[in-house]
């Protein structure tokens, strides 16, 4: 039987919240159009939300073409920056996922650019666990849909999503996938699910939901 784990990334597996709103105030600075800082706060409110929502609740006052090229510069700055800083892990997340690396299969599913989940990966050297990983940046597609792109393109027999926002819960429920919600990351949820208040209670969470394959 191959089980799977997909994590959502933001608020699950990292807080790169403060750097990504080192970089984009530094873009921010160089344009014009507007005089819009970032905050960490502000960062952490937005994450898990797709980058057309992100530009239309920072920058409402600009109009949708200009802000998305906005944003772009904000990506690109944010990208160069990541690479040399990271962000900063959730305690005892390595050890962790060698853990859970040993009896299930993990993967990534994130709301981000093409790029995020490789610098999470190369920065932090945690490639070795992930068996896959994709984001609307990869596919254009939402993240209901990336999460079944997974799904079928691993063969997985069972698979369980662990997110922290409403927008996780929502993407595993129209992707007909069992959710664990990440209590100690950025968000809460509308109804009652399997919770962790650490990452060091996903491996049981996830052995309850799946069941032990190895």
């Amino acid at each position: 039987m191959n089980h799977g784990i997909i994590f959502d990334l933001d608020g699950t597996l990292w807080d790169s919240s403060e750097q990504v709103a080192v970089s984009w105030s530094r873009a921010l600075a160089s344009r014009p159009e507007t005089d819009r800082q970032v905050t960490g706060e502000d960062m952490r409110s937005y994450m898990g939300k797709t980058l057309e929502t992100i530009a239309e609740l920072m920058l409402p006052e600009i109009e949708p073409a200009l802000r998305m090229e906005i944003m772009r510069d904000c990506e690109r700055v944010e990208q160069d920056y990541l690479i040399e800083h990271g962000g900063t892990l959730f305690p005892n997340l390595e050890k962790e996922l060698e853990r859970l690396s040993k009896s299930f299969s993990l993967f990534i599913v994130s709301n981000c650019q093409s790029g995020y989940i490789e610098t999470f990966l190369e920065y932090h050297k945690l490639g070795k666990y992930f068996t896959d990983f994709e984001c609307p940046g990869g596919t254009g597609l939402a993240k209901a849909d990336n999460i079944r792109i997974i799904v079928e393109r691993n063969n997985l027999d069972r698979a369980v999503y662990v997110g922290d926002i409403q927008g996780d819960l929502d993407a595993s429920d129209s992707a007909g996938v069992p959710f664990i919600h990440a209590a100690y990351g950025f968000g809460t949820v509308n109804r009652d699910v399997p919770a962790v208040k650490s990452f060091s209670e996903v491996f049981e969470a996830a052995e309850r939901i799946l069941g032990s394959t190895r």
